[in-house]
């Protein structure tokens, strides 16, 4: 058994053996020792840094895109008027809880675009789990009737929604098969784009019984011969400058000789 002394006394001996060890260094050594061991440090240094972010940049792409801590949870759907905010959210078919940076927006947009009213579509994401889904509906510039009911008809010609009481603001156009490839109707479209103010207001409809057959249809009984739809805008200067003549007929098919009857 070792006196407590004697325990004392050993740890002096060990100390003074570590002392002596340590003053047996050089300092010039210790200094190039600890100079070393600190570029050695500042080498590992950017590449720990680099092997850190890669690793956050790892698990914050794998939260992202692989769990659901950011999946759609909402849809929000903005500029309908015509359409319904749940038809197009049906039509969106937006996959509920699927990670909002994985979902397709270009096929969510496509389904959208192929609603008939739909004239442009956004769509887009809202962090954390919103699907944006913007509508700018086309816009009506005649109507045509079919049947009891009347078909909206767009700038370009594309018939795209059906109401059953025609809308006063807007001209009546009678074509056989209204559509963006239909002659008649692009041939319509074109006169009513020609058309002044005054002809505007006294017009009940423009009627396109054939290539070179189209006429205006005004209120009170009276009629524009308007021949085809070239030089629409010569048409609608001469037509509406001879609005104030009497007569129920005013030809402006050839715009150079025009007759009043």
């Amino acid at each position: 058994m070792t006196a407590p002394g004697g325990r004392g006394l050993g740890r002096a001996r060990r100390w003074r053996l570590v002392r002596a060890h340590s003053d047996a260094v050089p300092p010039s050594v210790r200094r190039f020792m600890a100079r070393a061991r600190q570029r050695r440090i500042r080498a590992a240094l950017p590449w720990a840094t680099v092997g850190g972010v890669l690793v956050l940049a790892g698990l914050a792409a794998w939260i992202v895109y692989g769990t659901a801590v950011f999946g759609v949870r909402d849809v929000r759907v903005t500029g309908t008027e015509i359409l319904s905010e749940d038809q197009v959210r049906v039509t969106a078919a937006v996959p509920q809880g699927e990670a909002l940076a994985s979902v397709d927006l270009g096929a969510i947009r496509g389904r959208v675009a192929a609603l008939a009213p739909v004239g442009e579509v956004v769509v887009s994401r809202d962090w954390p789990g919103t699907v944006v889904v913007a509508v700018v509906e086309r816009t009506p510039v005649a109507v045509v009737s079919q049947g009891k009911q009347f078909v909206l008809v767009d700038a370009d010609g594309v018939a795209f929604h059906t109401v059953r009481s025609r809308p006063s603001r807007l001209p009546l156009v009678k074509v056989p098969a209204p559509g963006p490839d239909d002659p008649a109707t692009r041939s319509a479209l074109r006169v009513l784009a020609a058309l002044s103010t005054e002809l505007r207001a006294e017009l009940a409809a423009v009627v396109v019984e054939g290539p070179a057959r189209i006429r205006l249809e005004l209120r009170k009984g009276r009629t524009v011969v308007w021949g085809d739809a070239t030089e629409s805008e010569t048409k609608s200067r001469v037509a509406t400058a001879l609005l104030a003549r009497k007569g129920d007929t005013i030809d402006v098919s050839a715009p150079d000789v025009v007759t009043v009857r």
